[in-house]
């Protein structure tokens, strides 16, 4: 009955249209956020930074790792992004 819908980056491509109508029964709300309303200043965004690996160190934040790519396949790892083959993070090994 109640929830959220966040549509979050891009990275498979452009988001394509979303009727709203469709939470018309539910008491729920869509946004569309951007990093740069939430972190506005540099104070702020290593405020956040620390937080979240704070909680990597503390183990309360997870982060699954797809595939690690070198970088010399650095053309491999965007085939595969764009793809839209990744569940994860994404990264490349830097010599």
């Amino acid at each position: 009955r109640r929830g959220i819908f966040v549509s979050f980056g891009n990275a498979s491509g452009a988001v394509p249209a979303y009727p709203p109508l469709r939470h018309i029964e539910k008491s729920s709300f869509m946004t569309r956020p951007k990093l740069n309303d939430y972190s506005v200043t540099r104070e702020e965004l290593l405020e956040r930074a620390n937080d979240i690996f704070g909680w990597l160190l503390a183990g309360k934040l997870n982060v699954s790792v797809d595939k690690v790519f070198d970088l010399k396949d650095v053309q491999l790892g965007h085939d595969y992004l764009e793809a839209g083959k990744s569940t994860g993070k994404v990264l490349y090994k830097i010599p």
